[in-house]
């Protein structure tokens, strides 16, 4: 018995990290196109539901070329998708590995002082998509 079997770490039982030899490349890019913050933010804000161009510039306090610029980064990856509907252009999450990552993230860095910034944050975006209609 060697010294590290008797400290197995918490992936000895589980063979998943093995199966993603073979795909590492195509993780690897899925997690380059998330690994910015602003792209992230972007994720994080459209698994709540489709959001404009104009919202997300909003949201993030940021001029329409920089969200633009990340949004293409997204759509070319195959991330999200986009719908013109009129003179706005909406923003949907397309790939589902998307949701489920971000989840897993939020779990990651959960921080339960946040939830309640959060919640006051999510009211005051549905007043303000209320308010605009």
């Amino acid at each position: 018995m060697s010294p590290d079997d008797a400290n197995p770490t918490p992936f000895d039982a589980d063979p998943a990290p093995l199966s993603l030899v073979a795909r590492a490349p195509e993780a690897a890019t899925f997690l380059k196109a998330m690994g910015h913050d602003g792209r992230l933010l972007i994720l994080c804000h459209l698994c709540h539901g489709p959001k404009s161009v104009t919202e997300l510039e909003n949201l993030l306090d940021q001029r329409q070329a920089a969200v633009s610029q990340q949004l293409a980064r997204l759509r070319l990856e195959g991330m999200v998708r986009a719908r013109r509907d009129g003179q706005a252009i909406y923003y949907s999450i397309l790939d589902p590995r998307v949701g489920a990552a971000i989840t897993l993230l939020a779990r990651l860095f959960h921080d339960p002082a946040a939830e309640v910034d959060q919640t006051e944050a999510d009211q005051t975006e549905r007043d303000r998509t209320e308010r605009d209609r």
